[in-house]
């Protein structure tokens, strides 16, 4: 299928929530849009916004999607922060399974139970996923010790300039293809279960992503990405189409998403991945398509984010485990490289940030890093129609990437 562009769809895998690397950090949803797994510090997600991450395989679809993050107050929050099994489930053949692996699997049943929300409705999707309605205020945003009693706060005003004509037409979340809603007041929030918590290496470390860094030499994270730096930010907007791309191990993913940070790459730096923001309030809300304000992270949560940031990027992210011993095969993007344009190689278009103001920019001093270019690699352009852009992605291993 061509790499066409549509209003209106979803993000791949990986959440688009990060926050400071110290602490993790979940967004208040306010909107019935679903996202399988919310990370922190990079978080992740089987079928979420602003990032392709997937630990199966899919067939290549590409879906255009437009995201904004804005800071301003307290609003509908960001993708749903995961929720979970209801915990009860009993573990099967205790006498079959090594003592050490029964520990293992009551820890998670326990974790399990912990994080357990009471859903109003619950609904069974299709593809085997179970969707609970909780409460908007009993989200697991709200476990946050700075934020518990809490409720979600009205939308923000959006930046000026911002009349996008792309409308979210249609949805692609399987489980309401039976006609079932959730009900006022409340949000989908997919339901964790016992198997997605072992694709962790630890109950500790689910939902959590390693530090982010922008130069990922020797950690395993490699990226075509664009960025702006040099001023103040309050905001990003762009429009992107995204793929299904191959991930080669439950440990490696594979996102398209953008970056707000501010802080120093090292002990302490603050990032959210996808959104705009509205000075007036300090808050980082997230909106999909034109006017779905999903959520938002609240600013007084982080350090550097409260006021602006100081970078932007927008682009791909893979993780490189070397698992056979060569360079991984998991794809960026749709898999094509840049060079090889529409309807083929991934992209984003349309990139604008936000200023102190509030008003919808075009970018200006870009830059652009590939730190594994015969691997991955990133090509920019400029248009009437599509504005600022460029392509980017790539195989993985190939004859230049051994």
């Amino acid at each position: 299928m061509k790499g066409d562009s549509f209003p209106g769809t979803k993000i791949w895998n990986k959440p688009c929530c990060v926050a400071n690397t110290t602490r993790q950090l979940q967004c208040i949803q306010t909107q019935p849009f679903l996202s399988k797994q919310t990370t922190t510090t990079a978080q992740k997600h089987s079928t979420n916004m602003a990032s392709s991450v997937s630990h199966n395989t899919f067939s290549m679809i590409p879906i255009f999607v437009a995201f904004l993050v804005v800071a301003s107050s307290l609003g509908p929050v960001l993708s749903s922060p995961l929720v979970s099994d209801s915990g009860h489930r009993k573990l099967a053949n205790h006498t079959l399974r090594p003592a050490k692996e029964i520990q293992k699997l009551r820890r998670i049943n326990a974790y399990l139970k912990k994080i357990s929300k009471p859903a109003v409705k619950t609904i069974q999707s299709p593809d085997g996923d179970v969707i609970d309605c909780v409460l908007s205020h009993l989200q697991p945003a709200f476990d946050h010790p700075e934020l518990r009693g809490q409720k979600p706060l009205d939308p923000p005003e959006r930046p000026k300039g911002h009349n996008s004509t792309e409308a979210v037409s249609e949805s692609f979340q399987l489980w309401t293809d039976s006609g079932e809603s959730c009900p006022q007041g409340t949000v989908p929030i997919r339901r964790t279960t016992e198997k997605d918590i072992l694709r962790a290496s630890s109950v500790r470390r689910y939902g959590r992503r390693r530090r982010v860094r922008r130069d990922s030499t020797g950690n395993g994270h490699e990226h075509a990405v664009l960025f702006v730096n040099g001023d103040q930010y309050y905001g990003a907007k762009a429009s992107l189409n995204v793929w299904a791309p191959r991930v080669t191990n439950e440990y490696e993913f594979s996102l398209s998403q953008i970056w707000v940070i501010s802080g120093s790459f090292g002990n302490d730096l603050n990032t959210i991945e996808a959104g705009w923001q509205d000075p007036k309030h300090g808050h980082w809300w997230l909106e999909f398509g034109s006017g779905l304000l999903v959520g938002y992270w609240p600013a007084f949560l982080f350090s550097h984010l409260r006021n602006h940031a100081n970078m932007i990027q927008f682009g791909g992210e893979i993780v490189n485990t070397r698992s056979s011993g060569f360079h991984t095969s998991t794809q960026m993007g749709s898999g094509h490289f840049a060079e090889e344009g529409f309807g083929k190689a991934a992209y984003f278009r349309n990139m604008q940030t936000v200023d102190w103001d509030n008003n919808l920019l075009p970018l200006t001093n870009l830059r652009l890093l590939a730190d594994h270019s015969n691997c991955y690699d990133i090509r920019q352009g400029r248009n009437n129609v599509w504005g600022t852009y460029f392509y980017y992605g790539g195989p993985g291993r190939n004859v230049r990437c051994p």
